[in-house]
């Protein structure tokens, strides 16, 4: 009987290695729907990527890290990501003080931080090389919502901000944009994070006459401020940013008394399928969930997916963090579906797109 040399046998083909991808969010606590919502997004396009081979075959893996919306623990998560699974690029962090918390890191390390879940001046200026974002500004969301409620006929502006780098960012950008129509907040009140403790803030908005009110906050605050506001008889309209979280703000308030509030959002309108992107991502949420359900956040971590995918196609066989930064550069100008996002030198802010949809009595449904 004649024996093979080891060298001779045929050794299965070992699988190429995965590329981790990092996700800090708060799965916890108050804005758990919204970052649940967001990562569904991610999953339903990083699911397709890997059904069809991967990305130079290799499969993407998606690690999400619960930091309670805590900038401490941000950090934390974003060490453990980067040094202990070695995340090739990090995408989908909530929150404005949470990203300043890592940006330090992300910047030491030079790895992608891609489509953070906020619009603060403090990730566009100065130029952050490193962070690759997706979202309109605030600044924009809320020069949109100032200019229509002016054209509205509605002067008497409030505000009523969260006591945090989100809130403090909201809160300049609006007074910026009252005075590009020579006006001023009618009255500023600040609440804390997630609070429901708005009644202080409601009687302030009351006393002010305000006929609109611009809330920067979460789903939580906003929809205990607008309950405040309507037992004492306010009838001001309502407008909130994009990341206050749509379905929150729905489920947290009776029936129809959600009617009419403003809302600005920067991806496209979830149910149009006339959009290709808003189609695909329609069709792959289906194959995803038992019962499928559109919405803004989990397009806007979708539509966040398909661009790492794009830079990490581009980055070639064997990516490092350094290759997907260059890639992303390098896709100054890409439409995906309808949905362009455009870098130029020295700005990596990929869209200003902002529309603002109201709330009706009745949900938006498949």
């Amino acid at each position: 009987m004649l024996l093979r040399s080891a060298a001779a046998v045929k050794q299965p083909a070992k699988a190429p290695p995965e590329l981790v991808i990092g996700q800090s969010a708060p799965f916890s606590g108050a804005s758990a729907q919204t970052a649940k919502s967001y990562q569904e997004g991610l999953l339903a396009w990083f699911s397709e990527v890997n059904r069809r081979g991967g990305i130079h075959g290799r499969r993407l893996r998606l690690i999400s890290l619960d930091d309670r919306y805590e900038p401490k623990l941000t950090l934390r998560n974003t060490r453990q990501l980067i040094e202990h699974q070695q995340a090739i690029a990090l995408i989908g962090f909530f929150g404005t003080a949470n990203s300043k918390a890592i940006l330090p890191l992300v910047e030491k390390v030079g790895i992608s931080y891609v489509a953070p879940r906020t619009g603060a001046k403090a990730l566009l200026r100065p130029y952050r090389p490193m962070v690759f974002n997706m979202r309109a500004s605030y600044q924009a969301e809320i020069d949109r919502v100032i200019d229509h409620l002016v054209r509205d006929g509605r002067h008497q502006v409030a505000v009523v901000h969260i006591k945090d780098a989100y809130g403090d960012d909201g809160l300049r950008s609006t007074k910026k944009a009252l005075a590009r129509h020579d006006l001023k907040p009618a009255a500023v009140a600040g609440v804390m994070r997630d609070s429901t403790n708005t009644n202080a803030a409601a009687r302030q908005v009351v006393a002010a006459n305000a006929n609109a009110v611009l809330v920067i906050a979460t789903f939580t605050t906003s929809a205990s401020l607008s309950r405040d506001l309507y037992r004492l008889g306010s009838r001001a309209q309502l407008m909130n940013l994009s990341p206050v979280g749509i379905e929150g703000l729905q489920d947290a308030l009776p029936a129809g008394q959600a009617n009419g509030i403003g809302i600005s959002q920067v991806v496209p309108f979830p149910w149009n399928r006339r959009v290709p992107v808003v189609a695909q991502y329609q069709q792959l949420m289906q194959r995803q969930q038992t019962e499928a359900h559109y919405g803004y956040t989990s397009l806007e971590g979708f539509l966040a997916a398909r661009w790492l995918t794009a830079a990490l196609d581009k980055a070639g066989p064997n990516p490092s963090r350094a290759k997907v930064v260059g890639a992303f550069r390098s896709l100054t100008n890409l439409d995906l579906g309808g949905f362009k996002l455009r870098l130029r030198p020295g700005n990596n802010q990929g869209s200003d797109l902002v529309e603002l949809t109201f709330l009706g009595s009745q949900r938006w449904g498949p």
